[in-house]
């Protein structure tokens, strides 16, 4: 049976993965904020400032609440769509 790794342990391992996507993130969001006209009416920014709010949380289920963030509602129909 696998030992458990500590939190120290997979920050250790995830750093720089996680470091590579923020910055990532921050340019994507820069391009958007020097780009001409403005995004604040549209849904999909609002979806990705809600999932910002989501991340900076503390709840230990931060990718689940963002896959529902970015899924749509389950329709009984879907097969018909």
């Amino acid at each position: 049976m696998a030992i458990p790794l500590s939190a120290s342990d997979v920050l250790n391992r995830e750093f720089l993965v996680v470091r590579a996507g923020l910055i990532d993130l921050a340019a994507a969001l820069d391009r958007i904020g020097r780009a001409e006209g403005s995004v604040s009416d549209d849904h999909r920014w609002k979806t990705i400032r809600q999932a910002l709010e989501v991340l900076s949380g503390e709840a230990a289920s931060r990718a689940e609440e963002l896959q529902l963030l970015f899924s749509l509602p389950y329709q009984d129909n879907w097969q018909q769509e």
